[in-house]
């Protein structure tokens, strides 16, 4: 119950919230986050709960620019399968497996050093029980990318009283721990927005970005996320998983775009990489699937690149899709700019964390599994289909698209191919559209669930990345080089990880030996995840018959 404390404090919160930041600065060298607020400003209690809040949702999807450049575009982007950096002076990189060492610590210090600092204090601050529930939510979002990274990680020692949360130097939890862990958080903050659904959503309307304090999406939101995770466990723990995955059906998961997860924000700095700086374009796998689908969101998400080619005798400029092979050494970037399409992306935009379709595609594939998950596993495939269809500008086309048993990813043919460069490569993948009816089918109507997947969460590369390493799809083409320095990756199947950062054995010696053991490998971007365990000589039988 709301007592009458907690009314005072909503009324001083919703009154003061107006004095928080809503720009960030310009200059990348200052990068700070459109939501920080000054000491004078965080003085009560209600600034304290908003900046936390609002601090914690730009980590989720990180805000901050070159955060959101080491984690989603340049790790992300590359090991999802959907861009490639272009800047000719990097030789150091993530898609050619080594990346810098400031570029490794990045995904890993930098969201845990910014969040925990935030979460406790506004812990020690409030004891107001849905906003510490959002915070346990945000959280566990948070942390979920990064073990879905690196593994192991620090996560419940980071809560020790004698920790600030800045102190990194703490013991960590192997990844199956911290698996459990967020699945026992997200149901304890479940609990208390259930206990609290009656209640305003002015509340908290003006305090974060994301559901503006509507607790039924929000609910929905953690119920989605529930999913999320238990798929992830599907092949290393199945019986849990499917527990997990049903019950966070039943309880009601997204199922509308109008309830898709987007953090909305004053401007979006993430746009600066693609429009500004140029540094990104689209993948060629992106090209080779897409294209061959004929698929109709590709001029919703995609802006076409220029060729120019000579016709009889005269030049002759022609626009298309072209994406660029991962892994490659760019050569000269201004020859690439305008030559190869780029995402579509302003400064208005939201920052996508969770659509329906992703969900509905996790439902699909319960189906397939012979989980409950409210639906048959083609309707609820074809259902995902469309629902990414509405999202992508209102894309036409989806009843016929989901139909279509002919259509394949073609060949990948590079605009910039001679005699110095080959990059051009046959599809990868022969997978249709068209649902095939029949258990003998499985693992192809898996390919055809994850494939469609990965084109609808565009631009979620981590996302992409982790359900790639689950299952094998969408099968990508292969990176050019691989510069590993532990000669440890398998080029066919990607990178499963990233190699815990060179601070952690300086700065966290007692405790990376343990965390080191817990991977039952060694710390190298081929060792396996605690989830990672399907026989991806599978993906080679029914699945391209």
């Amino acid at each position: 119950m709301i007592g009458m404390k907690r009314i005072y404090y909503f009324q001083i919160m919703i009154l003061s919230v107006f004095m928080l930041p809503l720009g960030g600065c310009f200059d990348s060298e200052i990068n700070r986050s459109i939501y920080e607020a000054d000491a004078e400003e965080m003085q009560r209690e209600n600034h304290i709960v908003g900046a936390t809040l609002r601090g914690m949702q730009g980590l989720v999807i990180p805000t901050r620019e070159h955060l959101y450049q080491f984690m989603d575009a340049m790790a992300g982007g590359a090991y999802g399968g959907y861009l490639e950096g272009i800047v000719d002076t990097w030789v150091m990189k993530f898609s050619t497996f080594n990346p810098e060492q400031g570029w490794l610590k990045s995904p890993f210090a930098d969201p845990i050093k910014d969040m925990y600092p935030q979460y406790r204090d506004m812990m020690n601050k409030t004891d107001d029980p849905v906003a510490l529930a959002f915070g346990k939510i945000l959280r566990v979002c948070i942390m979920h990318r990064v073990t879905d990274i690196y593994g192991p990680i620090p996560y419940s020692k980071m809560m020790d009283n004698d920790n600030s949360g800045e102190d990194l130097a703490v013991a960590y939890d192997s990844q199956e721990q911290v698996y459990t862990q967020m699945l026992k958080e997200l149901e304890e903050a479940d609990k208390v927005l259930e206990e609290n659904k009656d209640l305003s959503s002015e509340a908290f309307r003006k305090l974060e970005d994301l559901y503006y304090g509507n607790i039924s999406k929000w609910r929905k939101f953690v119920h989605s996320m529930q999913l999320r995770i238990a798929m992830r466990m599907s092949y290393v723990n199945p019986t849990e998983a499917q527990r997990i995955a049903q019950k966070a059906v039943e309880a009601g998961v997204i199922e509308s775009n109008e309830d898709n997860a987007m953090l909305h924000v004053a401007e979006n700095r993430s746009e600066l990489l693609f429009n500004n700086w140029n540094d990104y374009r689209i993948s060629a796998d992106l090209v080779s699937i897409m294209k061959g689908y004929e698929d109709p969101r590709l001029d919703k998400m995609f802006v076409k690149g220029v060729q120019t080619v000579d016709q009889d005798g005269e030049k002759v400029d022609v626009y298309d899709y072209y994406g660029v092979r991962i892994g490659i050494f760019t050569q000269k970037k201004d020859d690439m700019i305008n030559l190869y399409s780029k995402q579509v992306i302003s400064s208005t935009d939201p920052y996508l964390w969770m659509n329906a379709a992703e969900v509905t595609f996790l439902r699909a594939e319960g189906a397939l599994r012979g989980w409950n998950m409210g639906g048959d596993a083609q309707a609820l495939y074809e259902k995902a289909i469309a629902l990414s269809f509405e999202e992508r500008g209102g894309a036409t086309g989806a009843d016929q698209y989901v139909k279509d048993a002919e259509k394949k990813p073609i060949d990948y043919v590079n605009p910039m191919d001679g005699a110095d460069i080959k990059y051009s490569h046959p599809a990868v993948s022969t997978i249709t559209i068209a649902w095939e009816p029949g258990a003998e089918y499985f693992e192809r109507n898996l390919e055809r669930i994850i494939t469609q997947k990965w084109i609808a969460i565009f631009p979620l590369g981590l996302e992409a990345w982790a359900e790639h390493r689950r299952t094998g799809y969408p099968k990508l083409l292969p990176a050019v080089e691989n510069k590993d320095p532990n000669n440890s990756v398998n080029v066919t199947i990607g990178p499963r990880r990233l190699p815990f950062p060179a601070d952690e054995y300086t700065g966290n010696p007692k405790y990376i030996d343990q965390a080191v053991e817990m991977l039952n490998g060694p710390d190298a971007a081929g060792t396996k995840l605690w989830w990672d365990k399907k026989d991806h000589s599978i993906e080679n039988s029914q699945s391209s018959n």
